[in-house]
């Protein structure tokens, strides 16, 4: 039986779900996304695969995923309306396209930028909470944005891993990454400033971000220096980074396929 294939990109808000995969009894975005193509679908088989997983919390400006089906889809614009009718109000769908079965959406070549949201020194107004971290100490953001850049380009990043194990591969390459002020993200009750890490690349480990943020956390209070990251980088470092910044001030901006 002939297939078709289809890429949908989508947004969403993660502060109240449990990551992307499916787990048992927690509500998780592949559950609502799938729980929502069954009805519209009208029982009718499908399968969908992400581009990749995101932890709980963490939200996404441009996420995809990839629908098989055994029955094309008519109206595809329709499709997308009705689509959004039946999500929840924090998943929004923002387009779809065909693709072929050379296409696979995990292998296949992409780009990813992540954004890292934060702000210091005041406590904020609640709403804040989704989609920014309060760091409540003062940050030295000079030194911070010197050791941003040390993580660009090629390096060993092992001690940026959770739980790494003693077959994974920790050679891996940066193309940006950035500490610049917040002019993305605007609201009456957000502080006077804020603050985004930037970072771009091919792959990442599970809490690399996160777990740079946290260095560059402990690094704009003092208790770290820039050469010991840059110790950290080296081939073969066993270095342990311990702090993984908080979950709700993490975005994934985009994926470009290649």
């Amino acid at each position: 039986m002939k297939k078709y294939f289809y890429v949908f990109t989508i947004q969403y808000l993660g502060y109240r779900f449990h990551g992307w995969q499916k787990q048992p009894n927690v509500k998780t975005l592949h559950l609502m996304v799938d729980r929502t193509l069954n009805f519209i679908l009208e029982g009718k088989t499908f399968k969908s695969l992400s581009s990749g997983r995101t932890d709980a919390m963490v939200s996404a400006e441009c996420a995809a995923f990839e629908l098989f089906l055994q029955e094309p889809i008519k109206d595809q614009a329709a499709f997308l309306e009705l689509f959004n009718y039946n999500l929840p109000q924090d998943i929004r769908a923002l387009d779809i396209r065909e693709v072929d079965d050379k296409f696979n959406i995990i292998n296949h070549s992409k780009i990813k930028e992540y954004l890292y949201l934060f702000t210091y020194g005041e406590k904020c107004h609640p709403f804040c909470a989704p989609i920014m971290t309060t760091i409540l100490d003062d940050l030295d953001l000079d030194i911070m944005k010197q050791g941003a850049k040390l993580f660009e380009g090629e390096h060993y990043v092992r001690s940026y891993c959770y739980k790494p194990t003693d077959n994974g591969i920790y050679t891996r390459e940066i193309l940006t990454c950035e500490l610049v002020e917040n002019t993305i993200y605007t609201a009456n009750y957000f502080p006077s400033k804020s603050y985004i890490l930037r970072v771009r690349g091919k792959g990442f480990m599970r809490n690399q971000i996160r777990l740079i943020m946290g260095t560059l956390i402990d690094l704009g209070k003092g208790k770290l220096t820039l050469d010991y990251i840059k110790e950290s980088l080296k081939p073969g470092s066993t270095i342990k980074m311990n702090y993984i910044a908080p979950a709700s001030g993490l975005i994934l901006n985009s994926i470009e396929f290649e």
